[in-house]
């Protein structure tokens, strides 16, 4: 079983870490948060002080992080994961992070003579829970190969995209369409509500018909319908409002790029904006159904 380092323990990296403890693996765990990094030990994770304790002799280090800039600061400086890892070290970036900083980190570690992938997820807090994760991996092929060993405890679906960046431009891409999906999921279901449809009739419908999509399945925000809806506990996050404004945010960078319009994807940028400056950031982003029945304005 091999050593492994973590880095950020959050919603998705906590449950990620206790299954590759499940699996037999050794787990060093860092996060700045006091309350993650208990929640993570109390799971079998071995409680690191620093980035340097983590990531010393590990055989992989993972990065799961909120930002690029996050990401950065992790890898970069006197304290980093480049200062203190043994370059034999294989490192996975799996936070969703902008294009530029992903090519920053891949060009830096070959530069030090690491193998770096980038390789961010799909399947919420759900799937981290559950070890169904979607992995998408770009980089070097025979570094995706390695990799892959060591999440198969996390995934359902490991699936290599090319090389460097292309695990994150897949990740980008992917996301766009999930909150366009959820932004329409919405409008169709308050829609259909006040049409004087029932609120379950009307989901038994859509899944199975041309209306279906993952949104649909896992986050319909009709209270009563879908159980891993976060609208049956007051939006309380599976995905904050932040993080989804954040990650629809890299894919309108990313077409700004590559003089690509977005406008249905910038539209839905803006939905997720207002929700934020009401203060409601922090709440699930399926809380948009509330800028549609009317709740806020």
């Amino acid at each position: 079983m091999a050593v492994i380092g973590w880095i950020g323990l959050g919603h998705m990296g906590g449950p990620m870490t206790a299954n590759l403890v499940k699996a037999g693996h050794s787990v060093r765990g860092f996060d700045l948060s006091v309350e993650a990094l208990d929640a993570a030990v109390a799971a079998g994770v071995t409680r690191a002080t620093s980035i340097q304790e983590a990531v010393e002799g590990a055989d992989v280090v993972f990065t799961i992080l909120p930002k690029g800039e996050h990401a950065r600061a992790v890898y970069f400086g006197d304290e980093g994961v480049f200062a203190h890892a043994d370059p034999k070290t294989l490192l996975v970036e799996s936070s969703t992070i902008d294009i530029e900083s992903s090519q920053a980190l891949h060009d830096a570690a070959a530069a030090a003579g690491f193998r770096l992938v980038d390789a961010p997820v799909s399947g919420g807090i759900t799937g981290a829970e559950n070890g169904t994760l979607t992995f998408m991996i770009g980089g070097a092929a025979d570094a995706v190969g390695d990799a892959t060993e060591y999440i198969k405890p996390m995934a359902a679906n490991i699936i290599p995209t090319g090389g460097a960046t292309t695990g994150q431009a897949a990740k980008i891409c992917n996301n766009l369409m999930l909150f366009i999906s959820l932004a329409a999921t919405a409008e169709g279901a308050v829609l259909a509500d006040r049409l004087g449809l029932d609120a379950q009739v009307f989901w038994d419908i859509a899944s199975v018909s041309s209306g279906d999509s993952w949104a649909l399945r896992t986050w319909y925000p009709i209270a009563g319908v879908v159980p891993s809806a976060a609208v049956n506990r007051d939006f309380a996050p599976t995905f904050t409002t932040d993080l989804a404004n954040k990650d629809i945010g890299l894919a309108v960078a990313a077409a700004a790029a590559t003089d690509t319009p977005l406008e249905i994807g910038q539209h839905v940028q803006q939905l997720f904006q207002r929700l934020i400056d009401q203060g409601h950031g922090g709440k699930d982003c399926s809380m948009i159904v509330k800028l549609v029945d009317g709740t806020l304005a």
